[in-house]
């Protein structure tokens, strides 16, 4: 994935209305800095769309010859009749491929010996090379409601459960070897594919509507015989059995064999064979959607995977020696089957209601697949208008030229049917050319500066207004003004600019806080009015129907007028600057530029701010977060993230406070609030934290904390649901300190302690080498812990899957 540095702003919400919701960044500096919107999961490209005659019950393809290494047919059921679709320089129609067209088709496969199978309803038609067919029909009026395959066996259901097995002699004839009846009908079969140099798949996959999967023996002389059951929670929908990817590779060991099932309820479960008794152990789970998971083979870098068709397509697949379970940021499949072709040889063709796509996965490998969209000047705020669910972006470079005084730039702002373009970002051609070349430089203590909407369904730019003045944005908020004599208006935005800022020392000549009206559903900014300020405006909050502001030192609250903003009330007392501001309820979070976190509490009766609540310690915020009413989570400047919450007691007797906090702010110890905040949580990360924002990453899932650092990474703080899993992880962290130093030698406590002491934060980055020890100190780790290497490699998993 392209670098995000530096990553200033990250908001995460799900604009788009799919299932995860998408995280919207802004990164880059100058004429290189954009918007980037970031999925999890994988890229798919679409090579090719074709609308069909009805909506299909299944899709499937088949290789002309053994041997191929493209597929010849693309064959495709519907529920009275099957379509086959012969490939070539062209995808067309074939009636000469000796499929039955006029039922529908439950299943096929190309044999050994280059015949074809077509499994229908009422029989199996076995194609032979020389174009004869033989037929098997369904015994009476009985049906076939199941089928699995591969070269060389066959294993149909009927209804009623009955199993009948049919394996390929020398001659290239389906023989009938062995029936059982199942006692109720099949859900679900499955068959693994013949490995070289052996002659049939020992083991046949079951599934029935008991909730249960039964693994049967295909070896001669216990032909379909029980080897194993497995209760599952839910009726099993779809098998599908794969071997590691070593064992494809003719003169491998034993890579294992997995048998996946997908369930009613969504859920899709990995599940290892015993290749040799067959018997089930070492079950993973895994919540895949709001459909059962439809498992299909698909090929990826030349191994057999996995494709599961929920509410969203997944692809599970073999990544460098360990198994990678990925959603494709794709809308939901139908059916799906691979593909292989000279054009796109590793994808899958599919049906989405009644058109044909074929669609190949671009990055394998990565966790995010990410669009972007050009901006003009560096990112500086982000917010998203909840109303219009429209992107708001302010953008503004130090010692930049505003469009309105390059005249040059103007001339080539022409596109190519000769109208005006906005900005260079909109022509490729110039774009490219600020990207390699950079933009012109102004004088010193001049800006450049614009306000941006971007819909994030197609991250086009529906307005953008240039500044006037040399004046940087510096904060932004949406505001809903409230109050007797303020007429009912939408949300405005407010603008927080300094004019001819400069810093070391950190001064300007004015500031001001420009309202917007937003037109037009999201479409147009006109400008309400511009109230000067005395300060830099560092943030931006709504609060109570008002506009809370934190001007330099200054915290002040302002309310609606008919030419400007009029002050409300104001506390002065704030050590240094007011760089982040939150607002819950009557209380209001500040965090100072040096000074860590402050609590306020906002009297009406009064119209006074009162603090009562500090940090003890001196820290430079650079992001913040709330938890709850009593706890905010924050990043400063030199990589520490810490959690500071309001003792209990405390947090009630604030409440209950008659005066309304001035009581309690004339108690202030050493010129601080009275109270002081509790630090319950420290871990030093390493990077700036630029951003902090609670998500819920996919359906079902628990709330983290995603975080964003200046050097472009993007991590989560997952809090523990129960004390065993902490002390777990507690317990593994410390082993893997021991038995797992880091390369540079350093000592790993030491770096997370660098500037506080670690706290009840267990670092996952490290937790997460287990698989890359030896065997013999996985196990040393695993035993100290009471469990099996392959129990501690499964609870990072389920960790990992509860995230994302």
């Amino acid at each position: 994935m392209p670098s995000l540095m530096p990553l200033i702003d990250m908001k995460v919400a799900n604009l788009l209305d799919e299932e995860i919701p998408q995280i919207y960044a802004l990164t880059g500096r100058g004429p290189r800095s954009a918007l980037a919107v970031l999925r999890p999961g994988l890229a798919v490209s679409e090579l090719a769309v074709s609308p069909l005659p009805g909506a299909p019950t299944a899709v499937f393809t088949l290789r002309a010859h053994p041997g191929d290494e493209q597929d010849g047919y693309i064959v495709v059921s519907f529920t009275n009749a099957t379509l086959v679709f012969e490939i070539g320089e062209e995808v067309k129609e074939t009636s000469q491929s000796g499929f039955l067209a006029t039922v529908a088709t439950i299943h096929t496969q190309l044999l050994e010996d280059g015949s074809i199978l077509q499994v229908h309803a009422g029989g199996l038609r076995h194609i032979r090379t020389d174009r004869r067919i033989n037929e098997w029909r369904a015994p009476g009026r009985r049906s076939i409601t199941k089928a699995a395959t591969n070269s060389r066996q066959v294993i149909i259901a009927l209804q009623g459960g009955e199993l009948i097995y049919f394996e390929m002699d020398h001659m290239g004839q389906l023989l009938e070897l062995a029936k059982r009846d199942m006692d109720g009908d099949v859900s679900c079969l499955d068959i693994a594919p013949v490995l070289q140099g052996q002659l049939r798949c020992k083991f046949l996959a079951v599934g029935g509507y008991d909730s249960t999967v039964r693994m049967l023996s295909l070896e001669d002389g216990t032909q379909l015989r029980p080897v194993a059951t497995q209760a599952v929670n839910s009726v099993p929908e779809s098998l599908l059995m794969l071997h590691g990817q070593a064992a494809e590779e003719p003169g491998s060991g034993d890579a294992g064999l997995f048998l996946h099932v997908g369930l009613a309820n969504g859920v899709l479960q990995r599940t290892e064979v015993d290749r040799i008794t067959g018997k089930l152990s070492d079950t993973r789970q895994r919540f895949l959607g709001t459909r059962a998971p439809r498992l299909t083979a698909v090929y990826i870098r030349g191994g057999r995977s996995l494709l599961a068709l929920s509410s969203r397509p997944w692809l599970g697949y073999a990544d460098m020696g360990k198994w990678q379970f990925m959603p494709l940021s794709y809308e939901a499949l139908d059916h799906a089957a691979s593909f292989a072709s000279e054009q796109c040889p590793e994808g899958f063709v599919a049906v989405v209601k009644n058109t044909l796509r074929i669609l190949a996965v671009d990055s394998i490998g990565e966790t995010f697949n990410q669009s972007i969209s050009r901006l003009r000047y560096t990112p500086r705020r982000l917010l998203i208008h909840p109303d219009h669910k429209t992107l708001i972006v302010a953008e503004s470079d130090y010692q930049a030229v505003p469009i309105a005084d390059n005249p040059e730039l103007q001339k080539r702002l022409v596109d190519e049917s000769g109208g005006s373009l906005a900005g260079p970002e909109f022509s490729a051609e110039l774009a490219a050319e600020l990207d390699q070349y950079g933009a012109p430089v102004g004088a010193p203590g001049q800006w450049a500066s614009c306000v941006r909407l971007v819909d994030p369904s197609e991250l086009s730019t529906k307005a953008v207004l240039e500044l006037d003045g040399s004046e940087g944005i510096t904060s932004m908020a949406l505001v809903r003004f409230e109050g007797p004599g303020v007429p009912e208006t939408s949300l405005l935005l407010a603008v927080g600019t300094a004019e001819q800022m400069t810093y070391f020392p950190t001064s300007c000549t004015a500031g001001y806080i420009r309202l917007y009206k937003i037109l037009d559903r999201g479409q147009r900014l006109e400008l309400l009015h511009k109230t000067q300020l005395e300060g830099i405006p560092g943030a931006l909050a709504a609060f109570k129907g008002k506009l809370l502001a934190g001007v330099g030192p200054v915290l002040r609250l302002y309310e609606l007028g008919k030419k400007k903003l009029l002050r409300k009330c104001e506390y002065r007392q704030l050590p240094q600057h007011v760089a982040q501001l939150q607002t819950l309820g009557s209380r209001i979070y500040v965090g100072d530029v040096q000074e860590s976190i402050h609590y306020f509490r906002y009297n009406k009766k009064d119209n006074k701010l009162y603090s009562f609540a500090d940090d003890v310690h001196p820290r430079y915020i650079t992001a913040m977060t709330l938890l709850d009413y009593d706890t905010v989570a924050a990043g400063d400047k030199f990589g520490n993230f810490f959690v500071l919450r309001l003792p209990a007691g405390v947090s009630a007797q604030v409440e209950e406070d008659p005066t309304g906090g001035k009581l309690a702010a004339q108690m202030g110890k050493l010129g601080g609030a009275p109270y002081k905040l509790d630090n319950t949580t420290q871990f030093h990360v390493g990077d700036t934290i630029t951003t902090l924002s609670r998500a819920v990453m996919q359906p079902g899932g628990n709330e983290v904390l995603l975080y964003g650092t200046i050097m472009g990474g993007i991590g989560a703080f997952f809090p523990f649901q129960a004390k065993e899993d902490k002390d777990f992880f507690m317990h593994l962290e410390m082993h893997l300190r021991q038995e797992h130093p880091p390369l540079s030698g350093r000592d790993h406590l030491a770096f997370r302690s660098a500037y506080f002491p670690v706290r009840e934060v267990v670092d996952g980055d490290l937790c997460s080498q287990f698989p890359a020890l030896p065997l013999a100190k996985q196990q040393a780790v695993a035993q100290e812990l009471d469990r099996t290497p392959g129990e501690v490699l499964k609870k990072l998993e389920d960790m990992r899957n509860k995230i994302l």
